[in-house]
């Protein structure tokens, strides 16, 4: 129990961070769709950013995880580029419909946005259909 505590807290600030820089507003997403507003964006592109930075930082320093495992990130395959547009395109069209990427989902549903359980369901659901199709689609 004790060991999944850091796994609570990090969930935590997450949410706190999603709630404070007003990520999971319906409005400011809305406006990033409609290109009304640089918010999103601005959040979006600081991620992108401080993920590429840490990457390098953990290939550079041959950084390990929390057991001590040496981190690799392989690189991607770009001869899989339609499906990795498929997936963006799928992800993007989710998006719009609920209002709420997946993290947003969950911490919506925790601020007490109740109706949040339906894309939450409908995911987990997705999921578990891809599961047991997976072995009849094309990889």
């Amino acid at each position: 129990m004790k060991s999944y505590l850091k796994y609570l807290f990090a969930g935590l600030f997450f949410g706190f961070a999603l709630v404070k820089s007003e990520v999971i507003s319906w409005f400011r997403i809305q406006e990033m769709f409609r290109f009304d507003a640089f918010h999103m964006y601005g959040i979006i592109g600081s991620a992108i950013i401080v993920a590429m930075i840490s990457i390098q930082i953990i290939k550079k320093m041959g950084l390990k995880d929390s057991t001590g495992t040496p981190i690799t990130i392989p690189p991607k395959d770009s001869s899989q580029i339609t499906r990795y547009l498929a997936g963006g395109i799928l992800f993007g069209i989710g998006w719009a419909l609920t209002g709420a990427c997946p993290g947003p989902l969950f911490t919506l549903a925790g601020a007490g946005y109740e109706i949040m359980i339906v894309p939450i369901a409908s995911a987990l659901l997705g999921t578990w259909a891809y599961g047991l199709l997976r072995p009849m689609l094309p990889h």
